[in-house]
């Protein structure tokens, strides 16, 4: 079975892409990725925040990004839990690029304009085959409206091209209440593709020691619904590459995604909780899957069940609501 895909204009080997993540802060593990067959590796991502404490600016990224009480300063990590500067981070990019084939996509995770511009040029330098924008903003100041947050995207993509040539996909969360229009508005602002959906991890609350808890839970299969129906939406409508990156745990998922119209899947959490070789058996198994049913490759069935071309197009918006609800009588 031919596993191959392109994927914002890149060949890729295998629609199973390493999602950003620390596993990727070291190189024999990239080795390691690309012998097991990934397509591709999103190295973990370069937060602005270490950009501009390098560049002696921390207090303004506490004032410009906490957008909260002052105690959430408090709250902000450490700069010693970073575990890569941004030069190694740049040297890492060298040294992959030296050693595999795949394609190294570089992430970039921030909330404004002045993080991006020099670092996404620089990794461009150093190698990179594409930069994935995480824009992780939380609009907290209830003054902002959300043309005010739309419009902060818009703005980080197009200086963002303009700094680059590498194609730039862009990591979104899943609130922007028009999306549809919003993937169109990223496209035409230069997006080469769209990452759906980014996992923003909220903190709980310790209700004994009376402080916020930040831990890290691995995504579930089950999680897949809404970046699914919004792919299955946005597939042939939008001229953009799609990736989905949340609940991919098997091959079952990778075949889900791609029905609806995904390019690529990205996973992390599978390759915690099976090690780095899981890649190899859910690309077995997606091989599996495609000779029971007879696809000879990748695009003989990518996005046949994608809105548009689904007989029953009202199957992913309110009928199916309606339909879950009365089934359940």
């Amino acid at each position: 079975m031919d596993l191959r895909t392109t994927y914002m204009g890149l060949e890729l080997s295998s629609p199973i892409v390493v999602s950003a993540c620390p596993l990727s802060e070291n190189l024999e593990n990239i080795l390691h990725m690309e012998d097991a067959g990934a397509g591709a590796v999103v190295l973990f991502s370069l937060f602005e925040e270490q950009i501009r404490r390098e560049d002696a600016l921390m207090d303004t990224v506490l004032e410009n990004t906490t957008n909260m009480h002052p105690e959430a300063s408090g709250y902000f990590p450490d700069f010693d839990d970073y575990h890569v500067g941004s030069e190694a981070y740049l040297d890492l990019i060298r040294q992959a690029k030296s050693r595999v084939d795949i394609p190294i996509i570089g992430s970039l995770n921030g909330i404004s304009s002045q993080g991006w511009i020099d670092y996404a040029r620089q990794m461009e330098e150093a190698g990179a085959d594409g930069i994935e924008m995480n824009i992780f903003f939380i609009p907290a100041d209830v003054g902002i409206n959300a043309l005010d947050v739309e419009s902060r995207y818009l703005d980080i993509v197009r200086i963002v091209k303009k700094t680059v040539s590498i194609p730039v996909a862009v990591k979104l969360n899943p609130y922007f209440s028009a999306m549809g229009t919003m993937a169109a508005d990223l496209r035409d602002a230069g997006a080469d593709a769209l990452v759906l959906f980014n996992r923003f991890y909220q903190p709980d609350i310790d209700i004994e020691r009376l402080r916020l808890v930040s831990d890290l839970q691995y995504s579930v299969a089950n999680e897949i619904r809404l970046p699914l129906l919004w792919i299955a939406i946005l597939h042939g409508r939008v001229p953009v590459s799609l990736a989905a990156t949340t609940g991919v745990q098997t091959a079952d998922e990778v075949v889900k995604y791609l029905l609806a119209g995904a390019d690529i899947t990205m996973t992390a959490s599978s390759l915690y909780k099976h090690g780095i070789d899981y890649l190899d058996t859910m690309n077995k198994d997606l091989a599996l899957w495609m000779e029971r049913h007879q696809f000879a490759n990748i695009d003989a069935f990518k996005g046949v069940m994608s809105q548009k071309n689904i007989a029953d197009p009202t199957a992913y918006e309110r009928a199916n609501y309606i339909k879950i609800l009365e089934g359940q009588k």
